[in-house]
């Protein structure tokens, strides 16, 4: 077989090695034009990916970007992700209600190694991406409905900038025992906001909820609005009075669309644990929330709250917290602390509410 191969080799007297080199021409471009393809798949897979994490990328800017400001984040954050050519943002709309959609494309001409054979010296390579994003938490509202129990304690909404590492007090509701109530005791709320001004927390009184309790003879004639209690023999009432600030405000009403992350602590000092967090999966089983105030429901254990997913859009939600007096799973009727919080929502900043469409 050797001998044959190589006396054709070197014949000289026919036509085969001419005919043999041009037969592996068209070989040898069908090889390359098989490469220059599978780069160009490669290349566009890697574009995709780059324009789908550039777009979402820009749709947690603030909320004031220009449209030419949010196309020179998508260039920039397309190339950084890898992508090559040009990305160009086509639409990014918000509606009234804060759903935003956007859509990009991206071009590339791709350079050949083989296809020069024929001329083709770059390939286009074109991809789309587009997303939705639905309305999310950008303020909240807390109210107080009514606190009760022997112990003191302290709810705070702490929140967590974009780009921060330190959550920071928001909002306050600190009870007061009022030293009398058998067998439940109530006292006095007051429901702050807070603010940092200069490194400083600065609380600002926006609800008080004074309740007085009184041994009473008799439950006839009483308000109707009136807390009633029975200890042996002895009877119990307990009236609770709102005050608001300014009086036609609404409650605690908290920005929270700065906030990547947002979290409730309850800490009652004479409690076991002091610390209840809902960011917490060992004591986060004692908050309680839902949209029907009779019937809220409790966190299981082991798991942790994202306020953002339980205060609903437009919507009074309800929350209470079982200060630790009693042992957990219990309905929620046995819970000390109860407040409704009203959710707003728009656009917003948080990656969370953004889905791929295209």
């Amino acid at each position: 077989m050797l001998r044959i191969a190589g006396r054709f080799a070197r014949s000289r007297s026919g036509s085969m090695v001419p005919l043999f080199f041009l037969m592996l021409v068209p070989l040898i471009t069908a090889v390359g034009f098989s490469v220059d393809y599978t780069s160009a798949v490669q290349t566009r897979s890697n574009q995709q990916q780059a324009l789908d994490a550039a777009l979402l990328s820009i749709t947690t800017m603030d909320t004031t970007s220009t449209l030419p400001q949010r196309q020179t984040a998508l260039q920039d954050s397309f190339i950084a992700n890898g992508g090559q050519g040009t990305a160009t943002l086509q639409t990014f709309v918000v509606a009234a209600n804060g759903a935003a959609s956007a859509q990009a494309t991206a071009s590339y001409a791709m350079p050949t190694a083989f296809m020069q054979i024929a001329r083709i010296n770059t390939v286009p390579v074109a991809v789309v991406s587009a997303v939705n994003k639905t309305p999310a938490l950008v303020q909240t509202t807390f109210k107080v409905s009514k606190v009760s129990g022997w112990w003191n304690k302290t709810m705070t909404l702490y929140g967590t900038q974009f780009g921060a590492t330190v959550a920071k007090p928001m909002m306050s509701i600190e009870y007061t025992y009022n030293g009398f109530g058998d067998p439940k005791g109530y006292g006095t709320t007051n429901v702050y906001t807070i603010t940092n001004n200069g490194g400083a927390d600065v609380k600002t009184l926006v609800q008080s909820q004074v309740c007085t309790t009184a041994s009473v003879t008799t439950f006839t004639g009483l308000p109707a609005d009136a807390i009633l209690q029975t200890s042996g023999s002895r009877k119990y009432s307990t009236t609770c009075v709102n005050t608001m600030y300014p009086a036609n405000s609404a409650g605690a009403a908290i920005d929270v669309s700065q906030m990547g992350g947002l979290s409730l602590q309850m800490y009652v000092p004479s409690g076991n644990p002091q610390y209840l967090k809902s960011d917490d999966a060992t004591t986060s089983n004692r908050l309680y929330s839902g949209v029907d105030a009779n019937a809220l429901t409790e966190t299981a254990t082991g798991q942790k709250v994202d306020i953002f997913t339980i205060v609903p859009c437009g919507v009074t939600s309800y929350q209470a917290w079982e200060d630790g007096g009693t042992t957990v799973p219990t309905p929620s009727s046995n819970a000390d602390f109860f407040y409704n919080v009203t959710g707003k929502c728009d656009f917003n900043k948080r990656p969370s509410d953004t889905a791929l469409t295209q």
